[in-house]
């Protein structure tokens, strides 16, 4: 009777901390913009790319472009191709290689150092690691008149793109809205 019920607390701790460690995985969104700018005024924008920058190939590309439009559009601004715009936007992603290590016990017993039987069963615990990769995007918009960055915008998430070309669209626009939830920027 005992053993289940010490059973059932270790499942709906496990449970507990793999709902927490679920939670660890989501986007990291950060942001910062110039003070005192008046967003309002801004209506149109131009993509513009950064020499040297880091891009990804040119389908992807195109579905980053495609979902930060669509998320501008929401926003009120209008892409222009001819003519000055107010904002040049400007895209960059990065990709960087970590570490992630593990580890979990088996055997032993819960009780410890003389526990309900003396003292305690032997154990063994396994640590393994595995590289994982950690994507960026960073969103710049810049005042094309006053030649100033307005606003900055930077997700980042542990990468494991699906194979599945729409489901992969649909991760980009997740991420993209997240990016752009806070453009333009409430005063304080």
């Amino acid at each position: 009777m005992r053993f289940r019920s010490l059973t059932a607390k270790i499942a709906v701790v496990c449970a507990l901390l793999l709902t927490i460690s679920a939670g660890c995985l989501a986007q990291k969104i950060k942001y910062n913009y110039l003070p005192g700018t008046n967003f309002a005024r801004f209506k149109t924008y131009k993509w513009v790319k950064v020499e040297n920058g880091r891009y990804p190939n040119q389908l992807l590309d195109e579905q980053i472009m495609r979902s930060i439009d669509g998320q501008l559009a929401q926003k009120g601004l209008t892409k222009v191709d001819e003519g000055i715009p107010d904002l040049a936007v400007v895209y960059q992603v990065a990709i960087d290689q970590d570490r992630e290590w593990n580890a979990y016990s088996t055997g032993g017993s819960y009780w410890g150092w003389g526990g309900w039987y003396g003292w305690g069963g032997m154990g063994t615990t396994t640590v393994y690691s595995k590289t994982i990769s950690v994507g960026t995007l960073n969103l710049d918009s810049y005042d094309v008149l006053t030649k100033k960055q307005i606003w900055r915008g930077e997700a980042t998430k542990t990468l494991n793109p699906p194979k599945d070309p729409v489901k992969l669209q649909k991760n980009i626009d997740k991420a993209t809205a997240r990016l752009l939830k806070n453009y333009p920027p409430t005063p304080k």
